[in-house]
């Protein structure tokens, strides 16, 4: 497994298993010292092994898709879909609306893409600060659902809760998301990551509330995080995980990979709590 810091960047493989002790503590051996017998909470440090990786797409990059060819060629068999709950598709419908991709340009070229949505009537919206930090420059765009494009002023950054505030013009007329109560949020209950993954916006994607308050390093950062098996990929950053009534329990901004294999059904979103305490300090300093 490879631990990444950021989209292409492994530190280098590193392999482990676990030996489990009857208190539950495991013996981690690492290649080169195989029954070294090393003790290690092999609950703490299995995100250690497996790579986190943020979510924002790099302009021009390559991105790994399964795409049926021109001629028809038929893929695998697909699994019979399961029917969706009705609330689901209420959620989606009221979610779409309001979440828009981010675009940022550099000054050689470069740039990121991502996404954010709305959070109050004054047309503040939420995103991920690596999203700002890939795209080597502070001209930002966003991109609503019905195609428009508005430049977006950089209200706020905090890289250490990695969110940033934008705003943008009155005539955008975004429609602001309901957020969760702090606390409300319960392991199991069905959730929705809405976004732009490799530039596809508006998609909507379902899965459930795996765990709460999991510890999550990010760079030199160490974050609280909800984990989702709802699938996120590049570009989902920013986005918004919301529940079944439609309101926003999380930031996507994470996911493990192992190898580099891509999205394996553990991702990761910054709790709402955390955003509102960090939007509201961040709107209040900058207007």
């Amino acid at each position: 497994m490879a631990v990444q810091t950021g989209l292409g960047e492994p530190s280098g493989p590193w392999f482990v298993s676990p030996e489990l002790d009857p208190d539950g503590r495991g013996r981690w051996d690492v290649p080169g010292q195989e029954g070294n017998g090393r003790r290690r909470d092999w609950r703490d440090r299995l995100l250690a092994a497996a790579g986190v990786v943020a979510l924002s797409t790099l302009s021009g990059a390559a991105a790994g898709v399964w795409v049926v060819d021109q001629a028809g060629a038929p893929g695998p068999a697909a699994a019979s879909a399961a029917p969706v709950p009705a609330e689901l598709v209420t959620a989606a419908e009221r979610t779409v609306p309001g979440v828009v991709s981010v675009l940022v340009g550099g000054g050689s070229g470069s740039g990121a893409t991502g996404s954010g949505f709305a959070i109050d009537d004054q047309q503040h919206l939420i995103t991920n600060d690596h999203i700002l930090a890939k795209g080597g420059g502070t001209v930002v765009t966003v991109e609503l659902p019905d195609g428009r494009r508005f430049p977006a002023e950089v209200v706020g950054r905090e890289p250490g809760s990695d969110l940033a505030v934008l705003r943008v013009p009155p005539d955008a007329g975004l429609a602001p998301l309901p957020l969760a109560k702090p606390g409300a949020t319960r392991v199991g209950e069905p959730v929705l990551a809405v976004g732009s993954p490799l530039g596809l916006a508006g998609t909507v994607t379902a899965g459930i509330v795996s765990a709460l308050d999991r510890q999550v390093r990010l760079g030199t950062n160490r974050h609280r995080a909800v984990q989702t098996d709802a699938s996120i990929n590049p570009g989902n950053s920013g986005g918004p995980l919301v529940n079944a009534r439609g309101e926003v329990v999380g930031v996507n901004t994470a996911i493990a990979t192992i190898d580099g294999s891509g999205s394996i059904g553990i991702g990761f979103a910054i709790p709402i709590d955390q955003v509102q305490q960090t939007a509201d300090t961040i709107i209040g300093k900058g207007g």
